[in-house]
């Protein structure tokens, strides 16, 4: 096993405050909460629609509801199921399982019956706990993944009471968004339920910190399920990392971090809810990004710290212009997940005063692994640092164990203790993942002299569209389910708005008619809609190497030159 320390360049890089190295983390992800409610009971932990819990209150029903959880037989080393968007019972429920030594396994609510349950099968959780929209889809599972206790949550119930009141108006605006939020269900508990309980002795056990602490799911090369399983260690690490980066943010109650992205996203998960609870900040809760609805609240509460994508950032400055609501006092926006371009960064920065800085993470690493600084030295169309505690490294990619010389292209590989352990129940695809100890990324960057890493390059081929990942192969399955489809490529294409579009090329029976947007609406049918491909291509046939594998790269060239005419 490789043993040795390698340098460290980028430290010397590093904003004035921010330590080269952190102390090992101790405890778990629940002290997080215990210690802000400690130090600030009285101050505003959540805040939905206009409507505050204090950290007092959001302490007291984490006891409460993990109480209600042991009553319906959840117990320490469990998989629990959250199927929810951005509302206070979520940040309840994560904290709640964890209280109990249980493993939390976030879930995007708006995947499709297919997609769920499939992770489902992956994991065999038998509790969960889901947004009513979304509980008739899984009591519809089969009966091999039939639940032990199934809750149902309402997000209206979290919101003010006159929110709620406007939203049982007879008109058709109140109507659609009453609809878009709730649904009526049977045959589950209330969440109210859960939470009507007497609150979790103190003596009950705790978790440790080298438990497993939460199942992400990364959908990879191959579009099957993959459980990224992170420790208590993990996430309160890159917790830590994260303040370590902005020394200039106060913990209290001054800070506000708006929670703009989902929180069933590793990167929404760590930095709008680990990280904020650790700072005792006021978070405010987005169940979608709303340009109007952010505005609203920059009026009396701007973000101190404000995680987004770029075209969330985009949208937003658009917002602010045409409405002529000031963004001064956004302190540090931290973009991801997609390149930030440099020509939204200057008009932004002019208009909060502030910074945005791009930074770069993996399901598997918790999931930040480097950022710019949130200083004048930052670098345009890099990703940055490796954060505090994080190794790197640039390895031949034909064969990991080999650094290639300084500056030039090559596999990141990378350890620190945000870096997860494996998949779970996947032993053979940890393995292959792994090389001396060290994460391979599977991205191909460069270093420059001063530690900044720029990406050049992706070895897995996955298209990240609007800051998600999309699998490849799981589109092209998809859309050869069609009847009039043969064969299928899916690559992503640049985008203005999203990074990346997914767009698809196809190979249709043989003197048959074919209606492309027939062909979407069936692919609708079966994956969540930014997994949809935007445009669709017939050709003829798809370039193959002599194994008969599609060559990605050859069909992602023929689009960009059909498309570009270059």
């Amino acid at each position: 096993m490789t043993t040795y320390d390698p340098p460290r360049p980028w430290t010397a890089s590093y904003a004035d405050g921010v330590p080269e190295d952190l102390a090992p983390v101790t405890g778990s992800l629940v002290d997080i909460v215990d210690a802000s409610a400690r130090d600030y009971p009285d101050a505003a932990a959540l805040q939905f629609f206009g409507r505050e819990t204090s950290y007092r209150s959001l302490h007291e029903q984490i006891e409460r509801a993990a109480a209600g959880l042991r009553d319906l037989g959840v117990k320490a080393g469990d998989p629990v199921a959250i199927v929810l968007p951005n509302c206070p019972q979520h940040i309840v429920a994560f904290y709640a399982i964890l209280r109990l030594g249980a493993v939390v396994i976030e879930h995007n609510p708006l995947y499709t019956p297919r997609e769920l349950r499939k992770q489902f099968e992956d994991h065999g959780a038998k509790h969960a706990i889901v947004w009513t929209k979304v509980v008739r889809t899984v009591q519809e599972f089969p009966a091999d993944l039939a639940l032990t206790s199934l809750v149902s949550v309402d997000v209206t119930k979290a919101m003010p009471f006159g929110t709620r009141l406007a939203l049982t108006l007879p008109i058709a605006k109140a109507r659609e968004a009453r609809e878009a939020l709730t649904e009526r269900v049977s045959g589950t508990v209330p969440w109210e339920q859960v939470v009507g309980t007497a609150a979790l002795p103190a003596s009950h056990p705790r978790p440790a910190t080298d438990d497993l602490a939460l199942i992400q799911y990364t959908s990879g090369t191959t579009g099957t399920p993959k459980g990224a399983a992170l420790t208590h260690r993990n996430l309160l690490s890159n917790a830590a990392q994260a303040r370590a980066w902005v020394p200039s943010i106060v913990r209290g109650d001054g800070c506000v971090v708006y929670a703009v992205l989902p929180m069933f996203h590793a990167y929404g998960l760590t930095l709008c809810l680990t990280f904020a609870m650790s700072m005792g900040a006021r978070l405010v809760l987005f169940p979608k990004f709303d340009p109007d609805m952010v505005l609203e609240v920059t009026k009396k509460h701007p973000a101190t710290f404000l995680p987004l994508v770029p075209p969330i950032a985009e949208r937003l400055l658009r917002a602010a212009r045409e409405k002529g609501v000031s963004l001064a006092g956004t302190e540090v926006a931290i973009s991801g997940a997609m390149a930030l371009p440099h020509e939204l960064v200057i008009p932004f920065e002019a208009a909060t005063g502030g910074y945005l800085v791009e930074g770069y993470g993996l399901s598997e690493c918790s999931p930040v692994l480097m950022a710019n600084p949130v200083a004048d030295n930052r670098v345009p169309g890099t990703v940055g640092l490796p954060l505090p505690g994080t190794e790197c490294r640039v390895v031949d990619p034909d064969d990991p164990t080999k650094d290639v010389p300084r500056g030039e292209r090559g596999e990141l590989v990378v350890r620190g203790p945000q870096v997860f352990s494996g998949y779970y129940g996947k032993p053979e695809e940890t393995e292959s993942v792994f090389v001396d100890g060290w994460y391979r990324t599977g991205d191909i960057v460069t270093i420059d002299e001063a530690g900044f890493v720029r990406i050049v390059d992706r070895i897995k081929e996955l298209i990240i569209t609007g800051g998600f990942n999309v699998a490849p192969t799981e589109v092209e399955n998809a859309l050869r389910q069609h009847p009039q489809v043969e064969d299928a490529a899916v690559v992503g294409l640049p985008s203005e708005h999203s990074g990346e579009e997914v767009v698809a090329a196809i190979v249709v029976s043989s003197g048959e008619e074919i209606d492309v947007e027939a062909i979407r609406d069936f692919a609708r049918g079966i994956l969540t809609p930014y997994k949809v491909p935007r445009r669709i291509f017939v050709v003829d046939e798809l370039p193959k190497s002599l194994i008969g594998k599609v060559l990605r790269r050859q069909v992602r060239d023929r689009l960009l030159t059909l498309t570009t005419g270059s």
